[in-house]
């Protein structure tokens, strides 16, 4: 038992013999590729020094975004105080996150804004794309306050950096004239320039994969049925398919495309969360959140948001989030219910007056307006 004892001693004085550099180190290796936050709080808790050298500022500033993926169910002073940590020792995604928390959850705009003024400095993309939509959409003050220039300049900035979405909203803008001059041929090259970045993602990733599935299983055409995978592809195969949650990047919006599982930034996702948590599920009395389901921006005044034109019934931030959400469900959902059972009447007094003439005639399927592929109440893709 004595022995027992002593090598224990030994193997404890062998760690704590090792140099806090050395440790600092390992810390900073391990902050910065953990998957979420109790990867790093776990090793936190192990004992008093690497509690200590844990919240060292090396190590805090560089924690990568899914280290400081707090939940909106676990918000609480203490999480609070670790984000203010590592804001303190320059982490420009704690910048970001804290700022979104602040500005739209906490309703602090100046701290928030200011926070993601800090992350947009260090060429942060999404910070620079959500102040754009906060300048677009005059997000924290009066319908006034909007400035179209300023938001189309930090969206360039974001789209230079190559986040797609800012893309895509500077497309719209160029071809609406909306905050800049119109120029419609160039915003149809920057929108078929974001899907090619979204389709070199793709690509990037299955080129990497040791055994790429065929991209028809990964994503499927709206106009066409989803294919069966091969077999060699199927459950319990020796090489099974990628989890679609390890695809980081956007939806084929503007092609039609629908790529499954797409991974929400932490900071949506806790807006979502944050906001769904509510029994009314909206931020306040006559506010709404934007109907992305991957957004979670709530209005920060009445009517803020831009409504369908075609329902009325469903609000975006952006257009970049209506082209998204259009394509994900709302495309079959925007037609007034009137609308459909009208039709579906129609229908079947023109089948049954066929019937009675002997009509061997052959009736369209769908007597409603076509809407065009890439075309979003009215705004061409």
């Amino acid at each position: 038992m004595k022995k027992q004892r002593g090598a224990f001693r030994r193997r404890s004085d062998l760690f704590e013999a090792l140099p806090d550099d050395i440790v600092i180190s390992i810390l900073y290796k391990l902050s910065s590729t953990a998957s979420s936050p109790s990867d790093f709080v776990a090793v936190l808790l192990t004992c008093k020094r690497l509690n200590n050298l844990g919240l060292h500022p090396l190590v805090l500033a560089k924690s990568c975004s899914k280290a400081l993926a707090v939940r909106a169910k676990n918000w609480c002073e203490e999480a609070h105080r670790f984000l203010k940590l590592c804001v303190n020792a320059g982490n420009t995604e704690a910048y970001y996150m804290l700022g979104m928390i602040r500005f739209y959850c906490l309703q602090n705009r100046g701290s928030g804004a200011s926070l993601m003024a800090k992350a947009a400095i260090k060429s942060h993309a999404p910070a620079l794309y959500s102040l754009a939509l906060i300048q677009f959409n005059g997000s924290g003050g009066l319908k006034n306050d909007k400035d179209l220039r300023a938001g189309v300049a930090l969206c360039a900035r974001a789209a230079f950096l190559g986040h797609i979405d800012a893309l895509r909203e500077l497309g719209h803008c160029l071809q609406d004239g909306y905050g800049v001059r119109k120029n419609i041929t160039e915003g149809r090259r920057l929108l078929v320039q974001a899907n090619a970045r979204e389709l070199a993602s793709v690509l990037r990733v299955f080129n990497n994969s040791p055994s790429p599935p065929s991209s028809g299983w990964q994503f499927h055409n709206h106009q066409q049925p989803r294919p069966t995978p091969p077999p060699s592809y199927q459950t319990g195969a020796p090489n099974p398919l990628p989890n679609p949650s390890d695809f980081d990047i956007q939806l084929f919006s503007d092609y039609g495309f629908n790529l499954t599982g797409r991974e929400m930034h932490p900071a949506n996702r806790f807006l979502v969360e944050w906001f769904g948590s509510r029994e009314d599920g909206f931020p306040g009395l006559g506010i709404r959140i934007c109907s992305y389901k991957g957004c979670g921006r709530p209005e920060t005044r009445k009517n803020e948001f831009r409504r369908c034109s075609g329902c009325g019934k469903v609000n975006y931030c952006s257009r970049g989030c209506q082209a998204h959400d259009w394509r994900v469900h709302h495309k079959v959902e925007c037609a007034p219910m009137e609308e459909w059972v009208g039709h579906a009447i129609d229908d079947v007094d023109e089948e049954e007056e066929d019937n009675m003439n002997g009509d061997d005639d052959v009736v369209d399927d769908d007597p409603t307006v076509e809407i065009n592929e890439g075309e979003v109440h009215g705004i061409q893709i």
